[in-house]
C-alpha cells in the first residue's frame, strides 16, 4: 500500500503513464523500499506501506489493470525493519534529494551512442517520451567542437551559448569565435550567431531567393540551419558558389530576351541610382489581351466583385475571404501588367537592361537607346542642345549608360556587375597604417558622402518652388550677365542637366529621400503628355500656378550637383576654385531649404563612416558627440572594436562629418549646437556618460590616469 509518509505530494509534471510505458518496455530499474504496517500493540498486520517509490508503485498497478502484467509478478522491494531508528520519511526524502540529474551533456552524448548502436531519431524520440525535433537538437549539440562541450561540462557556457554555436558545423570556426567571444563584454547567444554566420547569406536574400535552395544545394552547396530558433531557411555558406548560379542564370535569361531583336543587353545584379541618365526611353504600346485572358480576368473580377457585395454590409470579412480577395487582385494585376510592344526598328537599335529587385524576382526594362545609336537625322537636331531629346526614366525601367553594347549582328552580350559593397574591398584603412593623426577624409568616402547629401538636396528643393525659382533666377542672371559665348541652338539657354552619381554608397538607391524623389518623379510622368510637344504647351498653359512651381521645382532639382570631385589642375574636369563655389553654393541652398542629414536619413555606421576612416576621426566623432571622457574609453580598442563600439555610442546623437554638416550651424558652438550637426560635447557630455552606456570591456586595461579621470567624473 501506499504510505503517507512520503514527502513526494506535489504532482505537477509527474507523469505515472510515461513511466509505466517505460518500465513495460525495459522492466523496473531500480527497486522500491518498503516497511511492515504494525498493529497498535506493535505486530505486523502482513502488509507493506512504501514511503519511496510510490509512483513506480502506481506504475506497476496500472500495468496490472491493463493486464500488461500478473498480479503475482515478484517486485524486487528493501525492506526496512519496522523497529528502525530511520524514520520513514527520512528515507523517502533521501531517495530524491540524494539523487543526481543527469547532467545535459551525458544525456546529448548518451543520444549519440543509441543512434551509432542503430536506434533511429524516431525510436529514441519513442523510448524517452519526446519528439523527433527534441532528439535532432540534442544530437546537433552533442557536434559541437569537443573543446566547447568541456567548456560547457565546466560551467563556462550556458545551455543558450551552447545551442548558438551548432549553427556552423565547422569546429575550427566555433573556436575563433569562442576565443573572440569568451574575452569580450557581450556573449549573448544571437552575437554567437552573427558571428558564425556572418560569411554566410540568408536564405531570405534575393540571390537566394532568385536561385532557389534546392538550385544551390543541388550544386554542392550548403545550407546551416538552427535547429533550435526560427532561421528563415538558414543560411547559404559558399556566397561564391551562389554568385555564380545567380550570374549563370541572369545571363540564360539574357540569352532568352536577345532573341526579341534588342541591339544590345545588360546584365547587373546591382543597379545604382541614376543609371539611366543620357539614354531615351522607347514608348510602347501594351500587348492586348489574348481571348483566353479575357476570360479568365472576367472570371475574377466576377468572383471578386460577387464576394464583396455578399460581405458589403458586415464589419468584419472572415480571414479566409480577405486572403481570397487578395488572391484574386494578384491575380487581376499579372494580367492587366501587360508587356510593350515596340516599334521594330527602333528595337534594333535599342537595348535591355536584366536585373534582380529586392524581391530577388527577375526584373527586364526594355526599349533605351544610347546617344550612339540615335538616327544621324535626330543626332543632328540633337547636337545644339545639351540635353536634346534624352530622358531619364526614373524607378524601374532605368539603365547604366556607361556600360559597353553589342552590335545588333551579335546574340547577346551579357556582362555581370557584382560589386563588394559598392566599393573597392579593403577601402579602410589598414591598421599599421593609422598612426593617430587627423588625416584628410579619404577621396572615396567623401564623393559618397557628397553624393547622398545631393540627393538629398534634390529631394527638399523638389518641394521648395520658392527656393527653386530663386535659384533658376540665379542661374539666368548669371548666364546672362556672364556669357561665355553665342547660343548654338535653341531659343533659350537655360537648362537642367541631369547630374550622375558616380560614386555613392550601395544602399543610396533604398534610402528615403531617393525613394521620394523617384515617388515624385513617377506622379509626374504620370500626368504628363510627354511625346507630344503641342499637347504638352497646352497641357503646361492650363497647369495651375502652384503645380507650375511644384513642377519647376522637380526639374530643377535634377540639376543639383553639391558634388566634391578631385580637382585636376590641367584644365579636363572642375577647377580648385570651381570646386569651391559649388560647395558654398550647395551651403547656401542647404541653408535656404533647411536640410538636416540626420532627418534625411544618414548616420555613422561602421559600413557608411567609422570603418572608412582612421582611429583618430572615430575617435573624434565621438569626443564631438559624447565629450572626452567617453573618448578616451575607447582609445585602446583595435579599430574594428573601435569602430563597432563608435556606432552603437553615435546612434541617435546626430553627429554628422564635415562634409554633410551647413555651415551656418557648423559654425555654432557648445551649448548652441542643433541636431544634426554634432551633439552634446564638453561638461554636459562627460556628465551624460554612465556605466549603462559603456560594456564593461571598455573599461578594462584603462591607464591610471583615465580611471583617475572617470573617478573624478
Amino acid at each position: 500500500m501506499l504510505s503517507q509518509s512520503n514527502v513526494r505530494r506535489i504532482k505537477a509534471g509527474v507523469s505515472v503513464e510515461e513511466l509505466a510505458e517505460d518500465i513495460a518496455r525495459r522492466g523496473l530499474l531500480q527497486g522500491l523500499s518498503v516497511r511492515a504496517v504494525l498493529n497498535d500493540d506493535g505486530t505486523e498486520t502482513g502488509m507493506y506501506e512504501i514511503p519511496a517509490g510510490g509512483r513506480r508503485f502506481q506504475a506497476l498497478a496500472l500495468l496490472v489493470k491493463q493486464k500488461r502484467l500478473a498480479r503475482t509478478a515478484p517486485i524486487p522491494c528493501i525492506l526496512r525493519e519496522a523497529g528502525s531508528d530511520i524514520l520513514a520519511e527520512d528515507d523517502s526524502l533521501a531517495e530524491n534529494m540524494q539523487r543526481v540529474a543527469v547532467h545535459p551533456l551525458d544525456q546529448f552524448r548518451a543520444f549519440v551512442m543509441l543512434r551509432e548502436k542503430g536506434q533511429g531519431d524516431e525510436a529514441i524520440a519513442a523510448a524517452f517520451f519526446v519528439t523527433p525535433q527534441v532528439v535532432k537538437q540534442r544530437l546537433k549539440l552533442a557536434s559541437v567542437a569537443p573543446a566547447l562541450l568541456d567548456v560547457y561540462a565546466e560551467d563556462g557556457m550556458t545551455l543558450e551559448q551552447l545551442m548558438a554555436f551548432t549553427v556552423n558545423p565547422d569546429h575550427a570556426r566555433q573556436m575563433q569565435v569562442w576565443d573572440v567571444i569568451s574575452s569580450s563584454w557581450n556573449k549573448e547567444p544571437f552575437q554567437i550567431r552573427r558571428m558564425l554566420t556572418e560569411t554566410s547569406v540568408r536564405a531570405t536574400d534575393r540571390r537566394a531567393v532568385f536561385v532557389g535552395a534546392e538550385a544551390y544545394e543541388a550544386a554542392g552547396g550548403t545550407v546551416l540551419r538552427d535547429l533550435f530558433q526560427g532561421d528563415d531557411g538558414g543560411w547559404l555558406e559558399d556566397v561564391a558558389l551562389l554568385d555564380r548560379l545567380v550570374a549563370d542564370r541572369l545571363q540564360a535569361e539574357a540569352e532568352a530576351i536577345s532573341s526579341e531583336g534588342w541591339k544590345w543587353i545588360e546584365v547587373a545584379l546591382d543597379l545604382p541610382y541614376g543609371y539611366s541618365h543620357g539614354l531615351r526611353r522607347l514608348s510602347g504600346d501594351p500587348a492586348p489581351l489574348s481571348d483566353e485572358e479575357g476570360t479568365s480576368h472576367a472570371a475574377l473580377l466576377a468572383e471578386y466583385r460577387a464576394l464583396e457585395g455578399e460581405y458589403a454590409g458586415q464589419d468584419e470579412i472572415p480571414e479566409e475571404v480577405d486572403a481570397r480577395l487578395g488572391e484574386l487582385e494578384q491575380a487581376m494585376e499579372a494580367i492587366e501588367a501587360r508587356p510593350l510592344i515596340f516599334d521594330p526598328d527602333e528595337v534594333t537599335r535599342a537595348g535591355a537592361f536584366v536585373t534582380l529587385d529586392r524581391s530577388g524576382q527577375l526584373s527586364v526594362y526594355r526599349g533605351y537607346v544610347r546617344p550612339e545609336d540615335e538616327p544621324r537625322a535626330e543626332t543632328a537636331v540633337q547636337d545644339g542642345s545639351e540635353a536634346g531629346a534624352v530622358q531619364m526614366g526614373q524607378g524601374g525601367d532605368v539603365g547604366l549608360s556607361a556600360l559597353g553594347h553589342v552590335d545588333s549582328d551579335a546574340n547577346a552580350h551579357v556582362g555581370t556587375i557584382i560589386t563588394s559593397g559598392g566599393h573597392p574591398l579593403g577601402a579602410g584603412l589598414p591598421e599599421d597604417e593609422d598612426d593617430g593623426a587627423l588625416k584628410p577624409l579619404p577621396e572615396r568616402l567623401v564623393q559618397e558622402l557628397t553624393a547622398h547629401r545631393t540627393l538629398a538636396l534634390r529631394e527638399a528643393l523638389g518641394r521648395s518652388p520658392d527656393v527653386a525659382l530663386t535659384l533658376l533666377l540665379m542661374k539666368l542672371v548669371g548666364d546672362t550677365f556672364h556669357s561665355a559665348g553665342a547660343a548654338s541652338g535653341g531659343c533659350l539657354e537655360a537648362s537642367v542637366r541631369q547630374v550622375y552619381l558616380p560614386a555613392q554608397a550601395p544602399d543610396l538607391k533604398d534610402s528615403a529621400v531617393a525613394i521620394a524623389v523617384d515617388d515624385r518623379h513617377a506622379a509626374w510622368e504620370a500626368d504628363l503628355p510627354l511625346g507630344d510637344d503641342a499637347v504638352l504647351w497646352d497641357y503646361l498653359t492650363v497647369l495651375d500656378q502652384g503645380s507650375r512651381l511644384l513642377l519647376l521645382a522637380h526639374c530643377l532639382s535634377f540639376g543639383v550637383n553639391a558634388l566634391h570631385e578631385k580637382v585636376n589642375p590641367y584644365g579636363a574636369g572642375i577647377s580648385a576654385s570651381g570646386l569651391t563655389r559649388r560647395i558654398a553654393q550647395a551651403d547656401r541652398l542647404a541653408q535656404a531649404v533647411d536640410l538636416d542629414m540626420v532627418v534625411a536619413g544618414w548616420e555613422p555606421t561602421f559600413d557608411t563612416y567609422l570603418n572608412r576612416v582612421p582611429k583618430a576621426r572615430i575617435l573624434e566623432a565621438v569626443r564631438e558627440a559624447k565629450g572626452e571622457g567617453t573618448a578616451q574609453l575607447l582609445d585602446h580598442l583595435k579599430k574594428g572594436e573601435m569602430a563597432t563600439e563608435a556606432e552603437r555610442l553615435l546612434k541617435g546623437s546626430g553627429w554628422l562629418p564635415e562634409a554633410l554638416r551647413r555651415a551656418d550651424l557648423a559654425a555654432l558652438d557648445g551649448e548652441d549646437r542643433v541636431e544634426g550637426q554634432g551633439a552634446d560635447s564638453g561638461s554636459e557630455a562627460l556628465e551624460n556618460v554612465s556605466d549603462a552606456d559603456l560594456p564593461a570591456f571598455l573599461t578594462d586595461d584603462l591607464p591610471p590616469a583615465a580611471e583617475a579621470m572617470m573617478a573624478a567624473e
